[in-house]
């Protein structure tokens, strides 16, 4: 029987996705992020051993408050390093009429094991961290190409995708940022939306615990208030570019 490594659960999730969602936190990432929440789901060989079953198991449990607008939403760490194990958990809160939400930052599978796992999500959050390839090697060790061509198959496919992005002061909160990711998603008819989610440092705790510095330790977090101008400028950019 094939399980997968889950780092965590949060039951009544209501920011990865349309509705009240169970959020299933796998473990293991292959990029590491400036400004990552979540260091603890890094090694890939930590984490509960679970089969596809237990996890339908436990998210029906909490059927009764995600009803018929909500539902399972997988993320990480980076789902795509266990792509056959989310496709396996997919299939079976698929055939329960569960609707399926894979947050992902578009790294970490292969193409053989990406097609399957998409022929059973129903949404993608994606994760475009940064908008030049430098900057996303130099902040993430990621690439942006690899997001770019994992939104065009998304597209090809018509999954419909929810774009997010950390808002980090002096990284990603400049005017030329916007216009990049506006150019970037320009005709992407796949993308009903785009977020803005402020930089925040409540990890910083457990990057001490770990012993491991923060990278942004000294950066200030970002403010709600500046992440909705911020998404108003990009959505009069974006409007611009769509026409």
């Amino acid at each position: 029987m094939l399980k997968g490594l889950v780092h965590s659960f949060e039951s009544l999730g209501t920011l990865d996705g349309p509705g009240v969602r169970c959020v299933v936190f796998l473990q293991g990432c292959p990029l590491r992020c400036i400004y990552c929440h979540n260091p603890d789901t890094w090694d890939k060989s930590k984490g509960m051993a679970m089969s596809a079953q237990e996890v339908l198991e436990r998210v029906t449990r909490y059927r009764a408050y995600f009803g018929n607008n909500g539902g399972i939403t997988v993320s990480g760490g980076e789902p795509l390093l266990q792509a056959e194990f989310v496709t396996e958990i997919f299939a079976r809160c698929q055939e329960e009429g569960i609707h399926t939400v894979l947050d992902t930052s578009g790294h970490g599978v292969q193409k053989e094991s990406l097609t399957p796992l998409l022929e059973k999500t129903d949404m993608v959050l994606l994760d475009l961290k940064m908008t030049t390839e430098q900057d996303y090697i130099q902040n993430t060790g990621g690439s942006l190409k690899k997001v770019m061509d994992f939104l065009d198959e998304l597209e090809q496919r018509e999954i419909p995708v929810w774009i997010r992005q950390v808002v980090v002061p002096g990284v990603t909160d400049s005017q030329e940022n916007l216009i990049r990711l506006a150019q970037l998603l320009a005709g992407k008819k796949s993308v009903q939306k785009v977020e803005f989610l402020p930089f925040r440092k409540l990890c910083q705790e457990k990057y001490e615990q770990m012993e491991i510095p923060f990278p942004l330790g000294r950066t200030p977090e970002a403010t709600e208030s500046f992440c909705r101008e911020y998404a108003n400028r990009f959505y009069e950019i974006f409007s611009a570019e769509q026409k």
